[in-house]
């Protein structure tokens, strides 16, 4: 057996969820705006559409992102600034926005992030959430090299990593629709 990520059934799974005063509709055209992912983002820095229409299932996002230099700063992860595409996956106004990762031959992968919207009195329960079934070639990449105990190091410590930025994700969100 090869010494992959291949061998887990499901790399990492993780959401956050927030009040926002704002009615799932809005909600909803704030978060599937993904150019607008920067304002939130603690990595994605904006980004454009480039293929399709823009937030509808099958429409293509290029995501322009950044990581500082001690984000897990052990692992040979991308630093500073690189390019994503991704493909909308799923797209029902006030209700759910997902979007799956795409690999370097533009194949969805099963790598997908994703808000879903519900209504509650006053304003939007609004769960940011990710999942990563089989890793990513990227995943992939960042651990060829690296011993089971590493991987498994990895693993966690990306892990956590995610949890904060879904956390943060979803109190810019709501800080943002609060002032508007």
């Amino acid at each position: 057996m090869t010494n992959t990520m291949l061998e887990a059934q499901e790399t990492f799974r993780a959401s956050a969820e927030i009040f926002v005063p704002a009615p799932p509709a809005e909600v909803y055209d704030t978060v599937s705006d993904l150019p607008r992912s920067g304002e939130w983002s603690p990595e994605c820095t904006g980004g454009s559409w480039v293929d399709g229409i823009p937030a509808k299932v099958g429409s293509v996002f290029r995501g322009t992102n950044h990581r500082a230099a001690d984000v897990v700063g052990w692992a040979p992860v991308v630093r500073g600034e690189w390019t994503t595409e991704a493909e909308v996956t799923a797209a029902e106004p006030g209700r759910t926005f997902r979007w799956a990762m795409r690999d370097s031959a533009g194949h969805a992968q099963e790598s997908v992030w994703g808000f879903d919207l519900a209504e509650v009195p006053g304003g939007t329960l609004l769960t940011h959430h990710f999942r990563m079934g089989r890793a990513t070639e990227g995943i992939e990449g960042i651990t060829a090299d690296m011993c089971r105990a590493e991987r498994a190091q990895f693993i966690r410590e990306w892990q956590v990593k995610i949890e904060k930025d879904l956390r943060k994700t979803v109190e810019r969100i709501a800080r943002l629709m609060s002032a508007e």
